[in-house]
């Protein structure tokens, strides 16, 4: 940034682009320099949007709650570098080669992203590289100068992932009934399966998630990645292959993670888990609705004893509850069997 107000003396954008383009016009400007600041630019969004080689950090920031991993890859973190691409493509244009790094990036990163989403068992750091995966078909239409393709995808796309890492959270959270606050187990695709019955508002909103990742018509993320892979035959056959090749890809790694997480049957073992074995699995909707299947159980939400004032717990219940419940942050509503 202080390399180009040296070059033009100014911050404004529609300045920077007039002064840059009549200087380079006349051949008044050292252009090695030009082209390192704009290189430099463009390091500093390939950091921020996760691409190659960048790319490690976004997967690790998935130890965060959930809505925060939503907000993150739908319309802040990941959203500013592509944004700055997209603001500073007239400036790049004026650069040559700089557009074919910008492309050659962006196509890296979507098969490297697709390709590491298959092979995680996690299902929000498959998730991550999904996101990752999306943002390279970003980068790469911001390559071949369509950018409104690549803003068109970025809206589409935050919508998609938004929906999906909001039905992660609630798998998650309706799978730590069962395994305890692990994010080892309870972010495990391997011990999911046969949620369908017990999350079907989420397993509902996250097929809709998964079918416009996947671009079936004529959902909102079809209309976009067809764009882009249409642009790419245009620019590059070869890089129009890995993109046609890649969203094959995508269908085929979402797929398996809408399958591992709500069909087939629970994997998971109950005699692992570290509460009561005759606990119940009990669904945990969008809607935040914890519903209980068997007549004998009830809520116990306020004890009172003769001579002590309110709480919520006996002092017996919750000397338990602390117990199977210690290091949890958060407080649940349990269900207690009621024995005479």
């Amino acid at each position: 940034i202080l390399g180009f107000y040296w070059i033009t003396g100014s911050f404004e954008f529609r300045d920077l682009f007039e002064i840059l383009n009549n200087l380079i016009y006349n051949n008044e400007v050292n252009f090695p320099f030009v082209t390192l600041c704009a290189a430099l630019l463009f390091a500093g969004a390939v950091a921020k949007s996760a691409q190659f080689p960048l790319h490690v950090w976004l997967p690790d920031a998935m130890e965060g709650p959930t809505p925060i991993s939503a907000l993150i890859h739908a319309a802040t973190m990941v959203a500013a570098g592509i944004f700055l691409v997209a603001r500073l493509l007239p400036l790049f244009i004026l650069i040559p080669y700089i557009m074919n790094f910008i492309s050659l990036i962006g196509i890296i990163t979507v098969l490297l992203g697709a390709t590491l989403a298959l092979a995680q068992k996690d299902i929000k750091r498959a998730l991550a590289y999904s996101t990752m995966s999306q943002l390279g078909y970003m980068m790469l239409a911001l390559g071949m100068g369509s950018y409104r393709s690549a803003l068109f995808h970025l809206i589409t796309h935050a919508y998609s992932k938004a929906l999906l890492f909001l039905g992660s959270g609630s798998v998650i959270h309706s799978m730590e009934t069962l395994v305890g606050y692990s994010p080892d187990k309870s972010q495990n695709m391997v011990l999911m399966g046969g949620l369908t019955k017990h999350v079907p508002i989420t397993k509902t909103s996250f097929l809709l998630g998964t079918l416009s990742l996947c671009g079936i018509p004529p959902l909102s993320c079809f209309w976009s990645k067809d764009e882009i892979l249409n642009d790419s035959w245009l620019y590059s056959p070869i890089f129009a292959i890995i993109a046609w090749a890649t969203a094959g890809l995508t269908a085929f790694y979402m797929f398996r993670i809408y399958l591992l997480t709500f069909e087939g049957h629970l994997n998971v073992h109950f005699q692992n888990y570290s509460g009561k074995q005759n606990t119940s699995f009990y669904s945990i909707s969008l809607w935040g609705k914890g519903c209980s299947k068997r007549i004998n159980k009830t809520f116990r939400l306020l004890t009172m004893n003769d001579n002590e004032s309110f709480s919520f717990f006996s002092k017996k219940t919750y000397q338990n509850i602390r117990k199977r419940n210690r290091g949890r942050p958060f407080i649940n509503i349990v269900h207690f069997d009621n024995k005479k």
